[in-house]
């Protein structure tokens, strides 16, 4: 059974950091790629970041560009979302995922999710 946990959510001010963390398991993910969604309340959810399971090829939204950085632990099955300079508008429920054919184009493709942890940008 596959399972995505994510962790590290919580409430923090502006301008302070959170760090993400998704523990994969139940199958092998070397030929997925892993993403970071968010939902903020009453809009879509939107793709965050992308990543393969090597680290070598990062993909991020314009809106956390140059604030946040995705990395993986491919020995722990885990990925990381470090959020660094947090904005209230970056108030939202963070979902870990993945998808054989995941791209921040293709933000459909998502095979499976995690349940979601909340992040909170107090101003």
């Amino acid at each position: 059974q596959v399972q995505l946990v994510e962790s590290g959510g919580g409430l923090v001010q502006a301008g302070g950091s959170l760090k993400l963390s998704c523990a994969a398991s139940g199958r092998s993910f070397s030929r997925y790629i892993m993403g970071w969604f968010r939902q903020a309340p009453g809009k879509e959810r939107e793709v965050v970041s992308a990543i393969n399971w090597s680290g070598g090829s990062t993909s991020y939204a314009d809106s956390v560009k140059g604030r946040f950085t995705m990395s993986t632990d491919y020995a722990k099955n885990t990925v990381f979302l470090q959020m660094n300079s947090l904005k209230p508008e970056d108030t939202a429920v963070y979902y870990c995922a993945t998808g054989k054919r995941f791209t921040m184009a293709t933000p459909n493709s998502v095979d499976y999710w995690g349940q979601g942890t909340q992040v909170t940008v107090s101003s």
